[in-house]
């Protein structure tokens, strides 16, 4: 398998299985979910465990999973890096608009600053480019931004790969986050195009939105390993490219850890190939 560590923007070391924090909120990613202290606790435990990767967002919540990260996490471990996101504007459960105008994405920033307790940002993602506003204009804020010393790195969220090369011309660009897995490789050209210029791959819904922890072709390899098919699938993102970062999320302290020990599963080649023979 490749390094279990990859280095964000040239700077951040991670471990590449991180954590997520969409699931710290309710249906629809709305409002909260469950106890607070129990978030609170899953967070802690996931630092606990050795993840230095947070993936946040304003809008889940909207700003309560921001808020979550700060009361668990602050004043934050040195090794530990916080991504959030912003451009996307909520209005109820599932409900989601882009806005990228510059003036909006600079205030989503600055609030996500105040609301996650810290002075710069490692990792702002622009989770939408909004088709409307040239991208240079969005792009030139996080820039304005970065130069400011309110973020240090830029990722984009959900893009083509044309798009990421027309970004690059713009800006230096440490991440992006596209929907990958097992079961959807539709974004591999894309995945190949950041092992190529080293920039993380962080997939979202990387156990397929649940259908991978019962998939019956990853419970196939996972009876021989005496893990879960939700670990299989995730030690298959490991093994696959050494860009690719999980994050999976969980309001539960069980599956976290049931996540977390994915990264001592070890496919051997045959099984890679088994698994991708669908």
């Amino acid at each position: 398998m490749a390094s279990e560590r990859f280095t964000i923007g040239g700077e951040f070391p991670v471990r590449r299985l991180g954590y997520g924090t969409a699931q710290l909120t309710g249906p629809g990613y709305w409002g909260p979910r469950g106890d607070r202290a129990d978030a609170v606790a899953v967070l802690r435990r996931a630092v606990d465990r050795g993840v230095t990767l947070i993936d946040t967002a304003d809008n889940y919540g909207p700003s309560i999973a921001e808020e979550l990260v700060a009361e668990a996490l602050h004043p934050y471990p040195a090794e530990v890096l916080v991504a959030t996101k912003g451009g996307v504007v909520r209005t109820g459960p599932d409900a989601w608009h882009i806005d990228g105008r510059p003036e909006r994405l600079r205030a989503m920033c600055e609030a996500s600053l105040r609301r996650l307790r810290r002075e710069t940002i490692d990792l702002y993602q622009l989770h939408r480019l909004d088709p409307i506003v040239p991208m240079a204009e969005q792009l030139g804020v996080l820039d304005e931004l970065r130069g400011e010393g309110k973020i240090r790195q830029v990722g984009l969220d959900s893009v083509t790969a044309e798009q990421l090369v027309a970004a690059r011309e713009l800006t230096s660009i440490a991440s992006v986050q596209n929907r990958f897995h097992l079961l959807d490789r539709s974004s591999e050209p894309l995945l190949k195009l950041c092992e190529a210029h080293g920039i993380a791959f962080l997939p979202w819904f990387p156990l397929g939105n649940g259908e991978l922890a019962t998939d019956p072709v990853s419970a196939e390899i996972a009876a021989t390993h005496g893990a879960t098919p939700a670990q299989i699938a995730l030690a298959w993102l490991l093994h696959h490219s050494p860009v690719l970062c999980p994050t999976p999320g969980t309001g539960s302290l069980v599956h976290l850890e049931e996540n977390l020990d994915a990264g001592a599963v070890r496919l051997s080649g045959a099984e890679l190939s088994h698994l991708e023979r669908r």
